[in-house]
């Protein structure tokens, strides 16, 4: 399934421009793929989201 591949390249982009533009281009791959398949890509990328934005809270050392 292309969507399962998809959603973790998100990474850790450079740019909050760079990271918009990763976002949107993964959003029409998965509207592209059958509703089955993209209630599962949506499913894994709000993960992959939820993960990221809770990192972003965690106290940075160094």
């Amino acid at each position: 399934m292309q969507s399962e591949s998809n959603a973790g390249d998100l990474g850790d982009p450079s740019s909050a421009e760079e990271s918009g533009e990763g976002l949107l281009g993964l959003l029409d791959v998965i509207e592209e793929q059958p509703l089955s398949e993209r209630a599962t890509a949506y499913t894994q990328l709000h993960a992959e989201l939820s993960a990221r934005l809770e990192g972003a809270d965690a106290p940075r050392h160094g």
